[in-house]
């Protein structure tokens, strides 16, 4: 993705426009799968870890991106698929692999909707299959 649509998904977003918010989001919109605040880092050496961090808190308020807990004490960020809101429709299934330690997006696969009881309210679905990816299961 570019900057100038970086930017309007900023704009639409209401989110103010600045250079670290569009690195991060272009870091994020390259990126092969989900990313850690630690691989940003990685990826963004010039940018300090506390600016990228409040820049996802930012995302993740307005519906950018979301986060998912894979269970490895790292949340991992990506992108939301609709341009206007991350519904949990949207919510696809993540593949933790156990050898190599990468969160996979599997968006084919949709999260289960649970059908909670009266007075819950959804807000995210966090779905994790853990084991071996095609690499390391030797199956690629």
């Amino acid at each position: 993705m570019d900057s100038q649509k970086c930017t309007e998904r900023l704009e639409k977003k209401g989110v103010r426009v600045t250079a670290i918010r569009i690195l991060v989001f272009e870091a994020l919109a390259k990126a092969p799968g989900t990313m850690s605040l630690a691989d940003l880092e990685t990826e963004l050496e010039t940018v300090d870890k506390s600016s990228i961090f409040r820049t996802l808190e930012v995302f993740e308020r307005n519906h950018i991106v979301h986060s998912i807990d894979d269970g490895t004490g790292s949340v991992k960020y990506e992108i939301c698929e609709g341009e206007d809101d991350c519904t949990l429709a949207d919510m696809h299934t993540h593949f933790y692999c156990e050898s190599c330690h990468r969160t996979f997006c599997l968006k084919d696969i949709s999260a289960p909707i649970v059908d909670l009881p009266g007075g819950f309210q959804a807000h995210s679905i966090n779905y994790i299959v853990k084991g071996l990816c095609p690499r390391c299961s030797g199956l690629s």
